[in-house]
C-alpha cells in the first residue's frame, strides 16, 4: 500500500490540509490537495495544493510569490486531515494580502477584522 493509499480522502478525492508557520506555530491557512498535490509537494519540498474554484494545481506562491516551504507533513488520527508545518515566504499567506487567514473573531456576535492587510493584493497579483 501507498502512504497515499493510507489518506481518506473525500468524495472528489480531496483531502483538507491546514499550514502552520513553522517557527511561530501560527495557523497560516487552510486549502485542499488531492493526490497529485500531495505527492508533489513532497516531491518538491514546497506546498502545492489543488484549487477547487481554478480546477487545477496551485503551487502557492505562483503568482504572488509568497510561498510555502515544507518542514514537516503530517496526517491526523482519523488520516482525513494533513497538517503541514512551513517556512512562509514573503511574510503573507493569505490572498488578501495578510500574514494568515484567519483574520476575523468573533466579538459580540459580530466578525471583525483585527490583522491589518501587509501587502496589497493588487501589488502581489500585478
Amino acid at each position: 500500500m501507498s502512504w497515499l493509499d493510507e489518506v481518506k480522502w473525500d468524495d472528489q478525492g480531496l483531502v483538507p490540509a491546514i499550514a502552520q508557520d513553522h517557527a511561530t506555530g501560527q495557523v497560516l491557512m487552510m486549502a485542499w490537495m488531492n493526490r497529485e498535490s500531495l505527492q508533489l509537494t513532497l516531491q518538491e519540498g514546497r506546498v502545492i495544493y489543488w484549487s477547487r474554484s481554478r480546477g487545477k494545481l496551485w503551487r502557492k506562491g505562483e503568482e504572488s510569490g509568497n510561498v510555502q516551504i515544507v518542514k514537516e507533513m503530517r496526517l491526523d488520527c482519523d488520516a482525513d486531515v494533513i497538517l503541514l508545518s512551513v517556512d512562509q515566504h514573503g511574510g503573507v499567506a493569505c490572498h488578501t494580502g495578510r500574514p494568515h487567514c484567519f483574520y476575523k473573531r468573533m466579538h459580540d456576535g459580530a466578525w471583525v477584522t483585527d490583522l491589518d492587510v501587509a501587502i496589497d493584493p493588487k501589488d502581489m497579483y500585478s
